[in-house]
């Protein structure tokens, strides 16, 4: 194992994710000695609807970053929070099953679903209500309820929430691959939620109450910060945009179709470019432009787009009245 600082210097985009092979089983690379990449890779995926042969288009994304999980144990964290058949709140059931079924075809020992709901306490029902149980007992996967499971005491490596460490479950701490897999929202209060808001789900509601209440006390912002900052685990990201949320987002707002997978390593680039298809300038949520400073790449002319442009794909997503500062000032029209 080379040594991590030198290793994060001269890596490239993806190379977090793609050097696992690199690691001897156990070992970890730390944010604390992350050295910000000139670049970062996205892709763009489109995906017409949930009726498709998801797990062909994950494949395809995941395959061009090169990902080698063969033997590793990969943690996959979905974003469901309420009672939803139509999968406009939640992470779509066909999503997470393709991933599942994906990261098993790339020779995964182990793929475990894993979330902490900050609304409903009682997993049981949202599994039965959103359909992911039915995921669940179709593909034999693991679920752990991470507002319940063993923690351990984490130092943060940030200072943005005044927290100063948190209590993160063991299940996200020792995998060897662990996967953001949200929705593409609009958000109320933080503008956008996406891959990096989705691990307010793997603070454990048990330590932290509901909905998370400690960390909304904290700031949202400063919360998403200093929670992405301190997963010291390599990490991929993996966004549902195939019909997103715009409006009085992250749960009642209105469905819109975006038809697009968005696939990277950094959470800063994949959410800006998650932003840029839904016409919401990156820039200016509060949290992704900390974020560039030090976490990942949030400038268009540092993230390398592949597959699809953003201008061939991008909607323009309907914000409430207090967050029309957020959109872009000019508008590319889709298709």
């Amino acid at each position: 194992m080379i040594d991590r600082r030198e290793f994060l210097k001269a890596a490239s985009g993806a190379a977090v994710a793609a050097a696992l092979p690199g690691c001897q089983q156990g070992e970890r690379w730390h944010p604390a000695a992350f050295v910000k990449q000139p670049r970062s890779q996205v892709a763009i995926v489109p995906a017409a609807s949930y009726e498709r042969p998801l797990e062909e288009t994950i494949l395809t994304g995941l395959k061009l970053f090169r990902l080698d999980v063969n033997d590793r144990n990969v943690v996959l964290k979905p974003n469901f929070v309420e009672f939803d058949p139509q999968g406009v709140i939640n992470t779509h059931p066909a999503v997470l099953a393709a991933a599942i079924e994906a990261f098993r075809r790339l020779g995964a020992r182990e793929v475990i679903v894993a979330e902490g709901p900050g609304h409903r306490r009682d997993n049981e029902y949202l599994l039965s209500a959103s359909g992911i149980g039915d995921v669940l007992a179709d593909t034999g996967a693991t679920f752990i309820d991470l507002n319940h499971d063993a923690v351990r005491r984490v130092a943060l490596d940030s200072d943005y929430s005044g927290l100063r460490h948190l209590y993160l479950p063991e299940t996200v701490l020792d995998a060897d691959l662990f996967v953001s897999l949200p929705k593409m929202k609009t958000h109320h209060w933080a503008g956008v939620t996406l891959s990096m808001k989705n691990l307010f789900g793997i603070v454990p509601g048990s330590v932290y109450g509901w909905p998370k209440n400690l960390l909304h006390w904290a700031g949202i912002g400063d919360s998403i910060l200093d929670i992405n900052a301190s997963i010291g685990v390599p990490r991929f990201n993996i966004v549902d945009g195939i019909v997103g949320m715009q409006g009085n987002g992250p749960i009642q707002g209105e469905p819109i179709h975006s038809g697009v997978m968005v696939f990277g390593a950094d959470p800063v680039a994949v959410d800006a470019t998650c932003a840029r298809l839904m016409n919401i300038d990156p820039w200016k949520i509060g949290y992704l432009e900390r974020a560039d400073a030090f976490l990942g790449n949030l400038g268009d002319d540092v993230i390398e787009q592949i597959g699809e442009p953003v201008d061939r794909l991008q909607q323009d997503y309907r914000v409430l009245e207090h967050f029309q500062g957020i959109k872009a000032t000019s508008r590319v029209t889709a298709g």
